[in-house]
Formats: structure tokens, sequence, C-alpha cells
């Protein structure tokens, strides 16, 4: 039925389909809630609640630098000009931006209690400041210069941008999230400098050509300034490209971002899912229970909500190893202790509660936002490509109104110049004027003059009649019409003026700028708990009975040659410390036997103690079978084709083969090589298949020798001859030289040791009865251990009862081969000498030497190298203690 119109006395009614009028509201109102509420716009990142706070605030003086207001004013502001809605909607957007756990990069600077991440709300208005951010005047610059089209208020008094100028890309750095009708935007926060790397890459290497490629649906300009886009054959190539300049999002509250599968779908359809985990780590402790700490948390996760789950969680005894948990989180950061029963794996329950908490977020994100008042869901490269738009169309309007404003000041100069050259018939003409009008309208006549220009003579003071003013006028003319060749040059070029844009961002990127907060890692399906240990080197001790742990490298304390030495490790009287050595939590430690058999652990699954701990029996860690002790240990992160791993038995066999031979890791082990019955495997070293090796016996005899001349054998080979032995000796020590300025340490059971050139041992063919090493003696004892060293390395002397000496080897002179050495550590009744490690820069590094211990640097050539440097004031105090 048709709309029908009646009227009566004094009144008129139009009758309409009920259904039909329903649908025609309700269309208006949703569109007025996507448009003009919920929704951004994708030029700069804003709803219009925030524009017109920016605004506002900036109307109201509120710069940074200049003193806060109170937040109520800036709510009244709001709404008695632009926005006719509640006052409790103008003022949690305003609480929004100025926390700095909701926005990446917080547009409003806040003075009071802005709510917290624990889901507090904020004080009143009337109790909190505010002014803007330096970020927000850079989306504000320019406003003044009608770069941006503005409307009229609700009520028509005033006017208000449509949009702000917007040098930064608002919309991707800080985010933004929006129920509208029938549609919702989601997102996510990204890094400054990435999203700049992108938009630089866009200008840098796009062909601009037609602008419809990309930006679907937007009309085509034909004058000459348009910005156009690139061929359609280009654009998949560009996606790719702008997947590695904007890896993820990069959220305020950190954490770890697992997998790109979601990131690269929503980045190429405007729809994806991307898994959020926090930032954990586990704390163990040989004489307490092991301890999960959470640092940081996935965006937009209420900690208190997270912790009250965990609580749950224990008090329904679905989490039965949690013995206690509480929140420590100060002004310096997050800090949330879970502390694990005794028995508890520390591994194990903190992916249960990634499982069964909010530790463990999906951010579903909708790339979603107005295009020409359009809701519109883009790729990412959609939305770069309008936000460079934008900033063209700010950039040329802009420049056209310096250049009107150019133009003008050199019309008012030349009219003053022209007076100036005239100023005896201008002075004539205005005395014989009867007032400024008629003596205008007699200086247009006169010199062909323009209303303005007039007027500008007839103000003009007769200071500026003066030969330097006069000069001054000259010069401004000059420097006003360098400036409108520069204008009408950025206008009538294309590229000039993408290089602006490009500048202003890259500009932008230097000062505010910073790294990325939430890691990337792999996804959850793969996920490995290492992702969770940080990457750091440690110092790791086994003792003669088989007990584990890793120390912080810099638990230990540099001392001079004969000081007493720290205690490092609590031992029974019948156990102590036999091995020591250097590696990255991150790499796997090959575990030999001394029957030949190879096991693989990973070593932050090793636990960490403090000195004085016991440690973890390396049965417990490893699958060794019963009867067999730990000969050497080989830290590696990777297996390539051009290593090799070099044996040595206590016979005086050794045997080469190709680190990739062990690639296969097995938890039940695998035969590392062959060790024939009454011989026992001493060392294994990571070497690169072209050095010098040195065996050293325990009576005192060395051998030299190409590494070469062992030729590349099978992983189960027993390996050929090295040294001669006479009867009763063995090999102690095997020394890979790769230094060419190194020299050769030995150390003896008695705390005696000397150092020898290398060149003192003469090359011989493997399997000679080698040269005299050290005169062996009552006082000095059997040699225990050789390392390859310099005068920047330092030593760590470790005793049977688990003392630790650190010293610098420059105390340890340079003498013959043939003689007794001097005094490295001063020993208590009963004790003697097991075993040296060497250090650099502060730290145990093993990447040449050996001896009983089996010490090892990574095969990785690029794993990182050990340790810190020691403090002068840790010197002096040790120095002094020793």
């Amino acid at each position: 039925m048709a709309d029908q119109q009646r009227s009566g006395p004094g009144e008129r009614v139009l009758e309409r389909i009920l259904e039909q009028e329903m649908r025609e509201s309700f269309i208006d109102y949703s569109m007025s809630v996507n448009v003009q509420r919920a929704l951004p716009d994708v030029r700069d990142g804003l709803k219009p609640v925030h524009r017109r706070i920016l605004y506002a605030m900036s109307e109201l003086g509120l710069s940074p630098g200049r003193a806060y207001k109170k937040c109520a004013t800036v709510v009244g502001e709001v709404l008695g000009k632009y926005h006719p809605h509640g006052d409790s909607a103008v003022y949690d957007a305003l609480v929004r931006m100025v926390q700095d756990f909701s926005l990446r990069y917080p547009l409003v600077d806040g003075q009071g209690n802005f709510g917290s991440i624990d889901g507090d709300s904020a004080a009143a208005y009337r109790y909190t400041e505010a002014r803007l951010q330096r970020l927000s005047m850079e989306l504000l610059a320019d406003i003044d210069k009608e770069t941006v089209r503005f409307d009229e208020n609700f009520d028509g008094r005033l006017k208000e941008p449509s949009v702000l100028p917007s040098k930064a890309h608002n919309l991707l750095i800080n985010g933004s999230s929006g129920i509208a009708v029938g549609m919702a935007t989601n997102i996510p926060p990204h890094n400054l400098r990435e999203v700049v790397n992108g938009l630089v890459a866009l200008i840098d290497e796009m062909p601009w050509t037609d602008v419809e490629a990309i930006v679907r649906g937007r009309p085509a300009r034909s004058d000459s300034g348009a910005l156009d886009l690139f061929h359609a054959g280009r654009e998949a190539a560009m996606k790719t490209r702008l997947e590695e300049l904007i890896p993820a999002p990069d959220f305020p509250t950190g954490g770890y971002i697992c997998g790109l599968g979601g990131v690269r779908e929503a980045y190429r359809t405007g729809r994806g899912l991307v898994v959020l985990r926090a930032k954990a780590k586990v704390e163990e402790n040989d004489d307490g229970p092991d301890r999960i700490i959470i640092e940081e948390i996935p965006f937009m996760v209420n900690k208190s909500r997270l912790i009250e789950q965990i609580a749950a969680l224990v008090r329904e005894k679905r989490l039965t190893a949690i013995r206690d948990l509480r929140d420590e989180s100060d002004r310096d950061g997050m800090r949330v202790v879970v502390e694990l029963k005794r028995d508890a794996v520390p591994h194990v329950v903190l992916n249960r509660l990634y499982k069964h908490t909010q530790m463990q977020s999906t951010f579903g994100v909708i790339l979603l936002a107005l295009v020409d008042g359009v809701p519109r869901t883009m790729p990412l490269l959609n939305m770069l490509v309008h936000f460079l738009h934008h900033r063209h169309e700010v950039v040329v309007r802009r420049s056209e109104f310096d250049l009107a404003a150019a133009k003008e000041r050199e019309h008012i100069l030349e009219g003053l110049r022209t007076a100036v050259d005239n100023i005896d018939e201008v002075v004539r003409i205005i005395r014989a004027s009867r007032d400024a009008a008629e003596a205008a309208v007699s200086l247009r006549a006169t010199f062909e003059l323009s209303e303005r220009q007039a007027r500008a003579i007839l103000d003009m003071r007769l200071a500026r009649l003066t030969g330097l003013e006069m000069e001054k006028l000259d010069a401004e003319l000059a420097q006003v019409r360098e400036r409108i060749a520069e204008l009408e040059r950025i206008l009538g070029d294309l590229g000039v003026r993408l290089g602006i844009v490009k500048d202003e961002l890259q500009e932008l990127a230097e000062k505010y700028g910073d790294d990325r907060r939430s890691k990337i890692i792999g996804p959850v399906s793969s996920f490995d708990v290492e992702d969770l240990i940080a990457d750091e080197e440690m110092v790791i001790t086994l003792s003669r009975q088989g007990y584990a742990k890793r120390i912080p490298i810099d638990a230990y304390r540099s001392q001079r040659r004969g000081g007493r030495g720290l205690r490092g490790m609590g031992t029974k009287a019948e156990d102590w410390v036999e091995h020591l050595f250097v590696a990255s939590t991150h790499d796997y430690l090959m575990v030999f036997t001394d029957k030949g058999r190879c096991h693989w652990i990973k070593v932050w699954s090793i636990p960490l103690g403090s000195r004085q701990a016991r440690g973890k029996p390396i049965v417990n860690l490893a699958d060794v079978n019963p009867g067999e002790s730990v000969a050497s240990v080989v830290a590696v992160r990777e297996f390539p084709q051009d290593r090799f791993l070099l044996f040595c038995t206590r016979n005086g066999v050794v045997k080469r083969t190709r680190l990739s031979a062990y690639r296969n890791v097995r938890a039940v082990g695998i035969y590392g090589v062959g060790v024939r019955e009454g011989d026992a495997l001493i060392d294994v070293q990571a070497t690169d298949g072209d050095n010098q090796v040195l065996l050293a016996t325990r009576n005192g005899k060395a051998i030299r020798f190409r590494e070469s001349d062992a030729r590349p054998m099978g992983r189960t080979a027993a390996g050929v001859r090295g040294i001669r032995l006479d009867d009763g000796d063995e090999v102690v020590g095997m020394v890979v030289v790769r230094r060419p300025n190194a020299t050769l340490l030995v150390a003896t059971e008695h705390g005696m040791g000397k150092r020898s050139a290398i060149g003192e041992y003469r090359f011989q063919y493997r399997g000679g009865k080698g040269v005299i090493n050290l005169k062996s003696s009552d006082k000095t004892g059997p040699v225990v251990a050789v390392k390859s060293v310099t005068d920047d390395d330092q030593l760590m002397v470790i005793t049977r009862n688990g003392v630790v000496n650190r010293q610098n080897v420059s105390g340890v002179r340079v003498i013959g081969r043939a003689t007794q050495g001097v005094r490295l550590v001063n020993l208590d009744e009963g004790d003697m000498v097991v075993d040296v490690a060497r250090v650099i820069d502060g730290a145990a590094e093993d990447d040449d030497d050996g001896g009983p211990s089996g010490e090892q640097a990574a095969a990785d050539p690029e794993a990182p190298t050990a340790g810190a440097a020691r403090s002068a004031a840790d010197a002096a105090a040790d120095e002094a203690s020793s």
C-alpha cells in the first residue's frame, strides 16, 4: 500500500507501512552508529570521539610542556562544542588514550589515577588532569593550513575537522576496536618503526601508475597531481615484502606471538586469528621449591582476573602442583610468582597454565575501517595505501596554502618596493589627500596598485625608509620568491611530494620509534618450552659421582695466582668436581660415556643452582647405562657437515668423525665411538678438521701432530693410535690448538703448573712416543690437565674438595717444557687438583682445550661467545681476599 497523506484541522498525518518505516529508520540509525561512533577512519585511525577530544585539547592549549588541566574541563569542552553524548563516553575514551597498557603509543599525558592493568577504574574526572602527548601534536600538525576539511558541529555554531592530518599511521600503531551494527573492527597495535619501514618501502619500491589497482572502488583522479599506484602484477610481491617489514603486531603488554599463520592471513585478507601467550620463566631452586615467574601477559588480559583463574584451578584440584600464588608487581614491572611443590615438573605446570587460563589467548584480527565514510574490510596493503593517499593530499593542500600565503606576501612586498622607489611622489599624494580612502584611490591610480598594496603602503612606518630596512625588504622579497618557486616545484612533481611524505615518516620514526615488545615464536602446535628459556651462558659442573648443575657465569670472581679460591660445589667427602665447562642454555650437551655411548641433554634442562649446591644426578637427565660414567661433554647448537668430533681414549687412541653423523637425537642414546676392552674414552672435542692436536700423558710426555693425520671414520669405528705409551702411563688430556699465539699450560695434581711455547713440541706423525712435557717429581705429582692459553685468558683451577680458584694466565710465566713450573694454587691438606678450565673475557671458555673435564665450545661458529668481563672493583676485592 502506498503512503497516504491525510490532513485535518491543525494537523498533517503521513501514513506509512510499519515494516518499511522500521527498515529505513533502523538502517539510518545503524549507519549513524557505524560512521559517527563505533568505527575509525582509515586515514587518522580515530573514532569521532577521540578526534574531538584531541582537537578540543589542542584548542584549549593543552600542548606538551604546558600545565595540565582538569579532565572535567576537557570533557565539558568536548560535550559543549562537538560531542552531544554522555560525559562517561567522553571520559572513558580519554582515559583509554592515557593508558600505556591499552595503547602502544599513548596520545594523552595523564596525571592522576587512570586505572590499571588489574581492571581498576580511573578516578572521577574532577580529580584527574591531562594534556596532549608529543605524538598527538604530530597528528594535529598543519591542521590550521586547510589541510583537512572542516564540517559544522552538531548545532552549526562551530567547525570541527572531519579527519586529522595525522603524520603517523595511528590506525596501525595504536590499533582500534569497536562493535558497530552488523559489523565490528579489531585492529591490533603495531611497532612504529616497522610500520614506517613498510610505508617507505611502498614509496620506494612501487611504480605509481593506477590507484584502482589496490584501492578498489576509490574514484580515479585524472589531474596531474593524482597519487597513482602500481601495476596489478606487483601487488602480490609487495604484500610479501610488507610481511617481511611488518612481521606481526606489537602489543603494549609484550608477551609472545605464537606463529605467523594467522597474522599472514589477516594481512592478506583482512581477517585472521593471532595466538598470544604470556611471558613466563621457570626459576629452579635446589634448596626450595621451583617457581614460575609471569612477567608479561597477553594484550587486554586483566592481571587480577588471571590470578583468580589460577587460584580457582588450584581450589578445584585441577592444578595440584601449585603451593602458593602471589602478585609481586610494582612500578618497575609485572611479576606474578607461582610457587610449586617440590615434586612438580615446572614446564608441565606452565603448559597447563597456558591451556586452562588466559595466559594464552586469541586475538581476532578484523581490519575494518571507514573509507570515504563507508565501512570496508581490507588487507594491510590497502590500509597503508589509503594512509599514503591521505598524507599526499595533506602535503598538496599544505603546499597550496603556503603558496597562496607566499604569493600574497610577494604581492604586498612588491607594492612596498614600489612605494619606496617613489617615496617623494607617495608622500605628496598622501599629503594632498583629505583622508586615507582618497589617498588609497590616488595611489592605486598613480602606480597601478591593488587595494591590498595601497593599504599596506598607508600602514607602512616611516622607519621602513631607512637604508637598512630597504635592504631587508629586498632580502625578504627574494626569499619569498624562492619559497614560491620551491612550492610550485613541489606541486608540480609527484616524486618530490612523495619524498616529503617519506622524509616526514622517517623523522617520525627517529623521534618516537622504539624496539619491539612482543616476541615472535613458533606456532602453538610446535611450541617448545625452550622458547621460554633465555639464551645465556652458563657454567656447567659435573661431579665424579655424576651430579650436574648450571650456574650463571658471573657467579665466579677473578683471583690472582696462588689464591685460596671460592667454594664451587657442595659435595660429599668421597665426591668432587670432575668436569666444568661453559655452554648456552639453548645448546645441546652431547654426553659421552667412558664406554663410548652418546646422549643428548638440553642445557636448560639441567637444574640451576648456587655454587654450593650439589646439583642433580646426571642419570636423571640422560639415560646412562649402569656401570658407565661421563667421560666428556660437547656443547653444540647445530650439526653442520663441515665440522668434526675428535675422540681420545686413555690408551692413546684417537678418532675423527663428522659432527653431522650425530644429528639424529635419540632419547636412549647411540654409540658414539667404539672403545676397546680395557680402554676408556677421556675426551671429545668439536673441530673444523684442520687443527693441530697435542696429547699429554700422566707421566709427563706429550705428542704434537696434525689433525688431518687421523682420517675421518664412521660413527662406531674405534679409531687409530695417537701416541705410543710406556708401561703404566696413560693419556690425561687432549688439546686442539687453534690460536697461533697460544702456549701450553700444564697443571699437576699438587697444584703446580707452567706454560711452554707450542713450538717447543716438535711435529711428529701420530703414533709416536712424544717428547717430555713436564719434569715430574714428588713435588709436582702427576699431570692432571693441559690447556692451550694466552696472556689474555684466565684460569679456573678445580680441586677434589670442590674449591674453585680463578686467576689470570699472565701470572704464570712461560718456561721450558722440561721444567716443574710454579705454584698455581695453595691446597688444603689432603686436597688435590683435578681439573683446570680456561677463561676468556671473564667466562670459562673451552673451544680448544681438553683434559678429563672434556670442556668444549659450541660447534656452531655463529654461537655467542661466553661471559662478561669482570669489573675493576671485583678484581680488587678478589685480590684482597686472596
